[in-house]
């Protein structure tokens, strides 16, 4: 059965580049999730005054992917008691974050939250919360690491191979 989450990682370039690599995911979009006006712009989500979190839309197979493994594999992304800040990506629009939309997944999270939390000695910086909106990024931002391969990216280029490993048939 496919199902969503909305996983927010700093920088959203890297962050869909990354999530794409997995096995079981069907879809990703970039965009701006949780915020406070319609239909946002990057330009205006940069000035940090919308409330938005740069967000990446995943769709997965549940049955190849289950939830508890992809928000595993999502932890090994990002540095999790950073606030508002990813690599060297600062604001409140980069800040990480799981948004979802069934309340029946919030347990599979909160007890993968809380093995992660279990392993810092600070308090994790990862707010979760439901999805309250999102809104897709534009054209230019969607699959930017492929469309521009030699493009920034915070995150390093050996993390995109671990996760085409994560989750490999046996």
């Amino acid at each position: 059965m496919t199902k969503e989450i909305y996983l927010a990682a700093g920088c959203f370039w890297g962050a869909e580049h990354y999530l794409k690599q997995i096995r079981g995911v069907v879809f990703t979009q970039t965009g701006f999730a949780n915020g406070h006006t319609e239909h946002p712009s990057y330009k205006e989500v940069y000035t940090d005054t919308t409330g938005y979190a740069e967000t990446v839309l995943v769709r997965f197979d549940d049955e190849i992917l289950p939830l508890c493994l992809l928000i595993e594999l999502y932890f090994q992304s990002i540095d999790p008691t950073s606030l508002n800040k990813q690599g060297e990506d600062e604001g409140t629009r980069y800040r990480t974050g799981i948004y979802y939309t069934s309340p029946d997944d919030l347990p599979v999270i909160q007890a993968v939250y809380d093995a992660e939390a279990a392993k810092h000695d600070k308090p994790l910086c990862v707010e979760l919360l439901p999805l309250q909106n999102y809104w897709p990024a534009e054209d230019y931002h969607q699959d930017y690491l492929e469309k521009n391969p030699t493009g920034y990216c915070h995150l390093p280029k050996a993390l995109f191979e671990f996760a085409r490993q994560a989750n490999r048939e046996k």
